[in-house]
C-alpha cells in the first residue's frame, strides 16, 4: 500500500489551501497534455469509487482517470453492498482502507461522507454530495485557467438555484482561487448555512444577491448552473422558483 505521511481528505472545495489548489491546476493541466506521464498508482493499486446517486460523466472521468494514472478502479454500486445499513460507515471506511489506496464516493447528505472519513485510514474524495461538487468545480477552474491565464480577480457570477451543490462549491473553489463570486437567485433559492459558507478570510470575495427578478445583462464568466440538484424533496418547487433564469436575448 502506498504510505502518506499526512492522511487528507478532499471533502469540499476549501479541504485545499490557496496554493495547493493551484498546484493541482497546474498538474491537471499537464495530466491534460500527457496523460500517462504520471503514475503513482502503478501496480496497479486500488481505487473504490462507489455511487448512491446516478452518474455518466463522473464514472468514466474516474474509472479513466484511475486506470490513466496506472491503477484500477473498483466500482461499487451501494445497492449491492451493506454500505450504511448493516454496517456503520465509519466502520465501512476502516475496512475499505485494507484494500484500497482512496475513496471516491458519490453520495447524498454530507455528513456520510464525514462519517466516513472519520473511520478511513486513506484518502475520501467526494464526487457529489448534497452540499458540494468540488471536482467539478476543479474542472470549471482547469477550463477557466486555460482561457484567461490567471484566475486572480476574475470575476464570475453564478445565477439561479443558490441552495444547490454547484453554488455552494462555486463559492468556496471560486474564492479559494481568488475569484469575485457573485451568486445571484431568487430570495426563495438562498439556502446557506454556516458549513457551506467559505472560511472567513476569504469572505471579501464572495457576494450574494437575492434577486426578485432576472439579470437582464450577462456577467463576464456566468456560471455553470442547474435549477436545482438531482431529484429529493424539495425538488419540483426549487424548480419552478427558477423559472425567468434563463439566459436569453436579453443578455447581453
Amino acid at each position: 500500500m502506498i504510505q502518506s505521511k499526512s492522511l487528507r481528505h478532499f471533502l469540499r472545495d476549501d479541504d485545499l489551501s490557496p496554493a495547493e489548489q493551484a498546484e493541482v491546476l497546474t498538474l491537471a493541466a499537464e495530466l491534460k497534455k500527457a496523460p500517462f506521464s504520471r503514475r503513482p498508482l502503478e501496480g496497479p493499486h486500488g481505487v473504490a469509487v462507489i455511487f448512491e446517486k446516478n452518474s455518466t460523466r463522473t464514472r468514466f472521468s474516474f474509472e479513466m482517470g484511475i486506470a490513466q494514472l496506472g491503477g484500477h478502479a473498483v466500482v461499487v454500486d451501494s445497492r449491492t453492498t451493506q454500505l450504511g445499513r448493516e454496517e456503520t460507515l465509519e466502520d465501512t471506511g476502516q475496512v475499505l482502507s485494507r484494500y484500497v489506496e482512496a475513496i471516491v464516493w458519490r453520495t447524498y447528505a454530507q455528513e456520510r461522507l464525514t462519517a466516513m472519513a472519520s473511520g478511513a485510514s486513506v484518502p475520501i474524495v467526494n464526487a457529489l454530495s448534497d452540499d458540494f461538487h468540488p471536482c467539478q468545480v476543479l474542472a470549471d477552474l482547469q477550463t477557466l485557467a486555460e482561457r484567461k491565464g490567471s484566475l486572480d480577480g476574475l470575476r464570475l457570477t453564478y445565477l439561479g438555484d443558490g441552495a444547490n451543490n454547484m453554488a455552494h462549491s462555486l463559492m468556496l473553489g471560486g474564492v479559494t482561487a481568488g475569484i469575485h463570486v457573485t451568486i445571484a437567485a431568487r430570495p426563495t433559492g438562498l439556502r446557506h448555512t454556516p458549513n457551506t459558507w467559505p472560511r472567513p478570510r476569504r469572505w471579501p470575495r464572495l457576494r450574494v444577491l437575492r434577486c426578485r427578478s432576472p439579470p437582464t445583462r450577462a456577467p463576464p464568466w456566468p456560471g455553470p448552473m442547474c435549477w436545482s440538484p438531482m431529484p429529493g424533496p424539495r425538488w419540483g418547487r426549487r424548480t419552478m422558483g427558477s423559472t425567468g433564469y434563463g439566459r436569453s436575448g436579453r443578455s447581453r
